[in-house]
């Protein structure tokens, strides 16, 4: 009996059964084929994003395996949550990382922010910082706490859902990529993206008064296609991001403000934490690279080392 075969993409999956989005725009849901099966059960993992190759029998009503994964372009990954061991592929074939966060409600954490970057950074995948509810602030004040960011060169967005601030502009570099959505809860991911691309129709929930913390909404990630063109993965919020996969001598080439520093030192395996006549602490005292973001180097690099 003849097989059916399609390319296709993850859009989604839970408990062993995968929703594929076919080329027509229409999903179905298949499993992994028994020798694929064996081979995530070896150590290969399927993620969201990833481009398969599903088959059926052209009988009716059959079932759709997942018959082959392509090789991915990219990924975003992260270290499993929880203290479980090993990578956690949070997305594949990606072109960026929207990271967002709140000028307020919940209050936005720098450094916490620099994580995300560097996740970013490590994957290969360029980083976009959207920094929501600006309504709740001012323009100038938020442009003002998020300027070593900008020094750094990434591009900075800044979005209301109220007032409608920065909408086009960010739905412009958004459509015709596959991007995914990321960034702690609570600070208006979904919201955001329903009304840039009406008919997502992302979950969406208020922030607990409490501990002024966002509930989880997400609850696995999941890949939209958009109607431009391009696609949006929201991505469960984080509230604890852990680095996977970067050496310790290689959290330097996550920072881009520090690569063009980096052989100028007068050691060459300098690690930039107490040599002397280090460019990278010497451009810090020089005030041409933040004191917040030089901090979170060194914590990340410890951090990376104690593992």
């Amino acid at each position: 009996m003849r097989d059916e075969q399609q390319e296709g993409v993850v859009l989604q999956g839970t408990g062993g059964i995968w929703q594929i989005g076919l080329p027509d725009g229409s999903t179905v849901d298949s499993a992994l084929r028994g020798r694929l099966k064996h081979e995530v059960l070896g150590g290969l993992k399927l993620a969201v994003g990833d481009h398969v190759m599903v088959s059926r029998d052209d009988a009716e009503n059959a079932t759709w395996m997942i018959a082959a994964i392509h090789p991915r372009r990219s990924k975003l990954a992260r270290r499993a949550p929880s203290g479980a061991h090993g990578e956690r592929v949070v997305v594949a074939n990606l072109d960026q990382v929207l990271v967002v966060f709140a000028a307020a409600k919940p209050e936005p954490h720098p450094r916490m922010l620099d994580r995300f970057l560097v996740i970013a950074e490590a994957n290969d995948l360029s980083a976009r910082i959207i920094i929501n509810k600006v309504e709740l602030s001012s323009e100038e004040a938020v442009r003002a706490r998020f300027a070593e960011f900008t020094a750094a060169g990434y591009p900075l967005h800044l979005t209301s859902v109220v007032t409608g601030l920065g909408l086009e502009a960010l739905r412009a570099e958004v459509e015709g990529r596959c991007s995914a959505l990321s960034g702690p809860s609570g600070v208006g991911k979904s919201s955001l993206m329903n009304l840039l691309f009406p008919g997502l129709d992302l979950r969406t929930a208020e922030i607990s008064e409490s501990v002024n913390k966002g509930r989880h909404t997400t609850v696995g990630a999941r890949l939209h296609p958009l109607p431009g063109g391009g696609s949006i993965a929201d991505t469960p919020g984080l509230r604890e991001v852990g680095l996977w996969g970067i050496a310790r001598n290689d959290i330097a080439q996550c920072f881009p403000e520090f690569r063009p520093l980096l052989g100028t030192c007068r050691f060459q395996d300098c690690t930039h934490l107490v040599e002397p006549s280090c460019a990278i602490r010497d451009a810090v005292a020089a005030g041409t690279i933040s004191t917040g973001r030089y901090e979170s180097y060194v914590k990340l690099r410890d951090e990376v080392t104690e593992r």
